[in-house]
């Protein structure tokens, strides 16, 4: 995308109004070309004017911005330095050099430009303050300080001062020395506001916000907590209530049980409404209670006034609370009802006898019900508190609640349906509360159909309630037709009939027709599609969710989890780039987020950001991401496009390195991004997220020492024959090979720690996060087929020192190794055998693993295709010195060919065999699948509609096995024309 200019480089032009500098109006084309995309057109007018006028620095630069935007980066870089070492103090030029430093992402060359400025115009605060963000890009905390103290002492204002105490702070943030932070940096910004404050020079909101931040995190609470009840903290008022959380949470801090009790019921006086107050009001009444605290016999209880400090006390308040919102004419708010079943749940875990006297659970949740049954928000309120109910009191509670839901006659069909919307939310939260209250999943298999037709019946009817919808607004009766879909995948999983899967999908698709921006169909269509096996559909479902920003590493997983295992390659490298795209640019988003905080005194904001870009570093999916699109790219590009050397020399990928930050791993996937009303007992866990955890890592770091390998198989096949193979191991090879020896022990201790995971067979839930290519990987042997392939480019490298003279163990070493990853390769090629796709008895039925075990067998022949140029590399001189020594000794009648060479020569044979079975296979399966007619199936019993929207899924899984079956094919038709460069 094209980045236009800043405003300041057109506005300075403004500036000078009338007054104009006759080079701005010279500039003016130039620039008009680089904002419109024309930059050849920009090239050939700065050319133009540096002819005639030589010494425009200026319109050098912007020649090199041309030059770097048409891909000439070295062209223009050069131009650039031409200009930046005669240290330019003119605005257009440095404004000009910035922009273009910012496309090469060399952020560090504005501030040695700035420097040089500062030191020609020693006065410029304009100069100043531009250093002063140069350093903030880079993060030179140290030189930021030192510029916003210079800033200050040419203008004494006092944000420059403050910037300057800003970047101390950071200073002690980023300090590795935590001590150095707590001795050092943070005392003297402390001393610094200090000075100011002596002085009476604080002014601004932000200043007092940077005071409060040295001090919390200098640990001095008590000092923090005087600044904010003083007349300073009269200044915090951007925020609600500011001064009153910042006192809050010190109280907490310094555990003064009472003030924090005595705070939090006089806010709730004033807001009954506020729960983040409630917790903290109920937490401060049992610290109390443990302490024993009583109140002193004279004066006030403590600063902030009347403490509540028996149980009594606090049933006594929170029943107040209620009674004044029954009084209450208009619509009652929902927080003291919830405090109260918070207290019942919090007394029941204490054991106190006194949670009877706030009533029976179930007569409150019933009432709470028939208030606010009407609200969306009444499940996910009321959902949390199901467990104070005994399992028996389950069918009494549902039964209690659908009495007190508005039904209209019931109709032939024996389903009643509601009159209007709040009717119908009211009925829609009595089923949602019975599926979290596991009544849903108690049922037989007749009952689970019989709900189905009842939630489908009642989604139909709901949606004359939304004729007038917009496309981007949501039906009022969607969430039925999203439980229809999760009853038919429990259907699904407990009998594994597949018609229920088939079922889902329609419903969703025609749910999706109704309401095309429900991200909830989205979420739950591409998952089930997925699951069958079928990527095609998935790109465009994921591309209308919209994903923005954060969520590219949030729910990303979804997408790249199955691209490049169900076979789709071009959409994996798309789904790649999406994640990698917002990855990358976060990097430079951040400098500016953290600028722009300076400039507006957020100083607060600025460790978020810093936070949030670390987090984002380390995050498990940006590596995954990485490592996979590198690998992607092998497989479908070296020895094809380019050779396995330029390959990994285009990447930059080295061996020795590893740029995974295995110990700061950040696990940001959100697992809880579809909406689910799943009894407590099937739903996602912490021990599922630490095992799902594990199970990525330990994927991650198989792929990653696969790349490495690989990596290093690269360039060892450089050295010349024996000759000089003592120089060689001194000179690099020899130090290749440990570096190939140490990841391939690596790679086999990570293999033992993934066979005893799979062991475990950890079984996720439905919704949960989806299981990794892990099990399926070991279980195909391709992972095992892999790891001998790669170990068996060390025995050649042995063999390049010992040479072929002699017949030697080392040899039939190696030629068993040939065999033995023939023999491996039909085995994996056998497990993708089966129909993916077939009809039974008019049933379709679908088997995804084949095309996984297929995708498996595709990359591990990648591998071994490659360690064989390795090898031939490495063969080739070593059989033309071994003729050439034969030549000499004519008499030797004997001229076999060494063990190794014959069997090299079977391993290619039996490669083109393998692949030539291998796209027989293929072409019979797309034989087969284009030869299914799904119009011809009968599916009987299903409304005509339904049939159709079941129809139109079936047809989306049928073509998206085409396509991988195509790509796959298209693949391997190139991997088989490569085998003919591996002749010796």
């Amino acid at each position: 995308m094209r980045q236009h200019f800043p405003q300041q480089v057109n506005s300075t032009m403004a500036a000078r109004g009338h007054v104009q500098d006759p080079n701005d109006r010279r500039l003016r084309p130039i620039y008009d070309y680089l904002d419109n995309g024309n930059n050849k057109m920009a090239i050939q007018q700065a050319d133009k004017l540096l002819k005639k006028h030589k010494d425009l620095h200026c319109a050098k630069v912007l020649k090199a911005i041309g030059l770097q935007r048409t891909g000439k980066q070295d062209e223009a870089f050069s131009l650039a330095q031409e200009v930046a070492t005669l240290e330019p103090t003119d605005d257009n030029s440095l404004q000009a050099l910035t922009i273009l430093y910012r496309e090469m992402h060399r952020p560090e060359l504005v501030a040695k430009l700035y420097e040089a400025a500062v030191k020609k115009v020693p006065l410029s605060e304009e100069y100043h303050s531009h250093l002063f963000m140069a350093y903030a890009r880079v993060g030179e905390y140290k030189k930021m300080q030192q510029a916003g103290m210079a800033l200050y002492k040419i203008v004494p204002k006092n944000p420059y001062y403050f910037w300057s105490v800003m970047s101390l702070v950071m200073q002690a943030i980023s300090a590795q020395d935590e001590k150095l932070s707590q001795t050092m940096f943070l005392p003297l910004a402390e001393r610094m506001v200090e000075k100011m404050v002596k002085e009476e020079k604080i002014e601004a909101e932000a200043e007092v916000q940077l005071y409060f931040m040295i001090l919390e995190r200098l640990g001095k609470c008590v000092e923090a907590l005087d600044v904010i009840r003083g007349p300073l903290g009269e200044k915090l008022t951007s925020e609600l209530q500011s001064r009153e959380n910042k006192c809050m949470m010190l109280y907490q801090r310094l555990q003064r049980w009472p003030e924090c009790n005595a705070l939090a019921h006089k806010l709730l006086l004033k807001n009954p409404d506020d729960w983040q107050f409630y917790p903290s009001y109920f937490d401060s009444l049992f610290h109390l209670i443990d302490q024993s605290w009583s109140p002193p016999e004279e004066g006030e209880h403590c600063p902030e006034g009347a403490v509540h400090h028996t149980v009594a006390d606090v049933v006594r308040f929170v029943e107040d609370r209620i009674k004044g919102e029954d009084d209450k004419d208009s619509r009652a708010l929902r927080g003291p009802y919830l405090a109260r079943l918070e207290l019942i749940h919090r007394l029941r875990e204490r054991g106190c006898p006194e949670e009877s006297q706030l009533g029976e659970p179930l007569e409150l949740m019933v009432q709470f019900f028939g208030k606010f049954g009407d609200k969306p928000c009444c499940i996910t309120d009321l959902k949390i508190y199901l467990h104070l109910l005994s399992a028996d009191q389950h069918v009494q509670f549902i039964n209690r609640l659908s009495e007190a839901v508005p039904l209209g006659e019931q109709g032939d069909d024996g389903f009643a349906f509601p009159d209007d919307t709040k009717a119908l939310q009211r009925h829609l939260c009595v089923c949602q509360l019975s599926r979290a209250l596991g009544l849903h999943h108690a049922l037989d298999v007749e009952g689970k159909l019989r709900l189905i037709a009842e939630l489908k019946a009642h989604y139909r009817h709901g949606l004359k309630f939304g004729k007038n919808a917009l496309k981007t607004e949501l039906q009022f009766s969607d969430m039925y037709c999203l439980m229809a879909a999760h009853v038919y995948i429990d259907l699904w999983t407990d009998t594994g009939d597949e018609d229920m899967v088939w079922q889902s999908l329609g419903v969703l698709q025609e749910g999706l027709s109704h309401s095309p921006s429900n991200a909830q169909f989205k979420l739950l269509l591409l998952l089930l599609y997925c699951r069958l096996g079928a990527f095609e559909p998935v790109v465009d479902l994921y591309s209308s969710l919209d994903a923005k920003h954060v969520q590219h590493d949030t729910i990303g997983f979804l997408l790249t989890r199955y691209a490049e295992s169900l076979g789709q390659f071009a959409a994996a490298s798309q789904s790649c780039n999406f994640s990698l795209r917002f990855f990358h640019s976060n990097q430079k988003d951040t400098s500016e987020y953290i600028i722009q905080a300076y400039k507006y005194g957020a100083f607060e904001k600025i460790p978020e950001f810093i936070a949030l870009r670390n987090r984002l570093n380390q995050s498990l999916h940006f590596a995954q991401v990485r490592t996979e699109r590198m690998l992607l790219d092998l497989f479908l590009e070296a020895d094809i496009v380019l050779s396995l050397e330029e390959s990994v020399k285009a990447m930059s990928l080295s061996a020795e390195e590893d740029d995974i930050p295995w110990d700061t791993m950040r696990d940001n996937r959100d697992l809880t991004v579809f909406t689910s009303w799943d009894p407590k007992d099937r739903e996602l866990t912490e021990e599922h997220r630490r095992r799902s955890l594990e199970e990525e890592s330990v994927w991650l770091r198989l792929r990653s020492l696969t790349l490495r390998l690989l990596a290093s198989l690269a360039p060892l096949g450089h050295s010349a024959s024996q000759q000089n193979s003592e120089v060689t191991n001194e000179n690099g090879v020899g130090d290749k090979s440990s570096i190939l020896s140490s990841l391939l022990s690596q790679l086999n201790q990570t293999l033992q720690t993934a066979a005893q995971m799979a062991e475990k067979r950890v079984q996720y839930p439905f919704l949960g996060p989806p299981s990794t290519r892990l099990a399926p990987a070991l279980s195909s042997g391709s992972c095992q087929c892999q790891a001998a392939a790669l170990q068996l480019s060390v025995h050649i490298q042995e063999l390049e020192t010992v040479g072929l003279d002699e017949p030697s163990e080392l040899q039939t070493q190696i030629c068993n190794g040939f065999q033995s990853l023939v023999v491996q390769l039909q085995e994996i090629l056998n497990k993708c055998k089966g129909d993916l796709l077939e009809m039974k008895e008019s049933k379709l039925k679908t088997q995804p693993s084949l095309l996984e075990n297929l995708i498996f067998f595709v990359e591990t022949v990648c591998i071994v295709l490659w360690m064989a140029g390795h090898c031939a590399k490495i063969l080739r001189p070593l059989k033309t010195s071994l003729q050439k020594k034969k030549k000499k000794k004519k008499k030797d009648a004997n001229t076999a060919m060494p063990a190794v060479v014959c069997g090299f020569q079977e391993l290619t044979g039996g490669l083109q065999d393998l692949l030539t079975q291998a796209l027989e296979h293929i072409k019979g399966q797309e034989t087969g699948l284009t030869a299914l007619k799904l119009a011809s199936l009968s599916l009987d019993g299903c409304p005509e509609d339904e049939a159709a929207f079941m129809k139109a899924a079936m047809d989306k899984v049928q073509s998206s096995y085409l396509r991988s079956l195509q790509e796959v094919g298209d693949l391997l038709k190139k991997r088989a024309e490569t085998i003919k460069n591996l002749k010796i």
